[in-house]
């Protein structure tokens, strides 16, 4: 960790924290993650879903992980930096987003889903802090540590991501569910994209699901007969509510916006359109530009600045030189005049590779001719090294030989089977989208397993039913 430079804090959570720096070699700017465990071998940390997933992605939208280095015992990923994610984008505006904007940011989220989809993995926690951003133009998924291979055999924790972004199959406690989780998420974050509001801001698992109920309104047996039976299997009956319509709710998103957003929230998750399905839908068939520019002014300031400063001071250095050297020149022969020399400009140093889109901590975009190297003992190194040794990542595990590119800094849990919190914190100030009269607690006085036909409105509140 020598090679760089920490400047300041940029966040600290339950399993690591992360940093800001700067490569003492290039002055590139990296997100620094720092795991709090200590990890006593270089197999252990090779393991870690985070490491083994991104080592497979090279994606413009998916964030590098540029290297992973264990030293004295504590693990650190070196990250493109990115300057903030798309919450942070959002906490900060003061008016809504054009509909151009939101359908760029959409576009870019559902090219990377697309592309981890299509190499086996499926992310388990999206929501707008893991996704990074350099301003709207460019964004990244970040935070893999929840990721999980399509094929790998269920059951898999019901407990994953971010509860206003967890799809009905994930809150009815499935152990089955895969991919298409990714994709509900995706419809909830588009929504909020256009409100500045969450769309299902539930705060526990049963208000979560009566929030879902009362945009979608109550899902018949008939149209996810799998969702009924995890429904019942733990004594839940959901409640009785009329859907109320997106466009009531999202009244500046278009209708072809309208329509993939509903397709992207169907309860079956069978329904739901993929990634790369949804990238085909008229929504985005506009005639407007896409995807991130090939290098946007702002990422540009980030990688030029500290080169500039680099070769701005050996430019001084070199001038003080060659200032020196006339002087002694002229002392030694006053009667020999030379012609004037041209002062030597300094080489413009080639650009570190890693820099082409500035990215965040959390992900893994590595360019080719990766490898990992034994510096000393009690340090090991994967990712951008010159030489390989007998120590490379590529020798412990000879059947992932890829490498991978893109991403933001933010903190998620690496760690087999544990997951985030289920609050985000982040979020708690802000209000619903939407407001009911409809209680969502039973009063005291109405016993479990009984429905109350004097409630008001349309919507009948389902008890959930323990047993004794």
């Amino acid at each position: 960790m020598n090679r760089y430079t920490t400047l300041k804090q940029l966040g600290d959570g339950t399993y690591g924290s992360v940093m800001m720096g700067r490569s003492n070699e290039s002055g590139e700017l990296v997100a620094i993650k720092r795991m709090k465990r200590k990890f006593y071998s270089w197999e252990e940390c090779m393991n870690l879903r985070e490491v083994k997933s991104l080592k497979k992605l090279n994606h413009a939208n998916v964030v590098k992980l540029k290297e992973v280095i264990r030293e004295n015992d504590h693990l650190y990923f070196v990250f493109e930096y990115m300057k903030e994610n798309l919450y942070q984008l959002m906490k900060d505006r003061k008016k809504l987003f054009p509909e151009s904007v939101i359908r760029n940011i959409s576009f870019q989220i559902l090219q990377g889903l697309s592309f981890i989809h299509k190499h086996g993995f499926f992310h388990r926690d999206m929501k707008p802090e893991n996704l990074l951003c350099m301003g709207p133009e460019l964004v990244k998924i970040a935070d893999f540590g929840l990721a999980r291979e399509i094929r790998s055999k269920p059951p898999y924790t019901d407990y994953v991501s971010t509860r206003w972004y967890r799809a009905p199959e994930v809150l009815l406690r499935s152990s089955t569910y895969s991919s298409p989780i990714d994709l509900w998420a995706v419809g909830c974050i588009m929504a909020e994209l256009y409100t500045l509001r969450p769309l299902f801001p539930g705060n526990s698992e049963v208000d979560e699901i009566f929030k879902i109920c009362q945009v979608l309104g109550t899902v018949k047996k008939t149209d996810w007969p799998e969702g009924h039976q995890l429904a019942t299997a733990m004594n839940f009956r959901f409640p009785q509510c009329v859907p109320t319509h997106l466009k009531t709710l999202i009244p500046n998103a278009s209708n072809e916006a309208i329509t993939l957003m509903k397709d992207l929230l169907h309860w079956d998750p069978k329904k739901r359109p993929t990634a790369a399905q949804a990238l085909r839908y008229p929504y985005f068939q506009v005639g407007q530009v896409l995807g991130p520019r090939p290098q946007s002014q702002e990422v540009k300031k980030v990688q030029n600045r500290p080169l500039a400063q680099k070769q701005a001071s050996e430019y001084k250095v070199e001038l003080q030189q060659s200032s020196s050297e006339s002087k002694a020149s002229t002392t030694s022969s006053r009667n020999h005049q030379q012609p004037l020399q041209q002062i030597p400009l300094p080489q413009a140093e080639s650009k570190p590779g890693g820099l082409s889109h500035a990215k965040a901590l959390g992900s893994e975009n590595n360019a080719g001719g990766v490898g990992t190297g034994a510096l000393k003992s009690g340090r090991r190194r994967w990712g951008q090294t010159v030489a390989k040794t007998s120590d490379s990542w590529e020798e412990s595990d000879r059947s992932e030989t890829s490498a991978s590119n893109s991403k933001k800094p933010s903190l998620v849990n690496t760690e087999e089977e544990k997951s985030p919190k289920d609050q985000c914190p982040q979020h708690q100030e802000q209000k619903p989208l939407y407001s009911f009269s409809t209680v969502t607690k039973l009063p005291n006085n109405v016993k479990t397993g009984q429905m109350d036909s004097n409630l008001p409105g349309s919507a009948v509140i389902a008890s959930l039913v323990t047993n004794k």
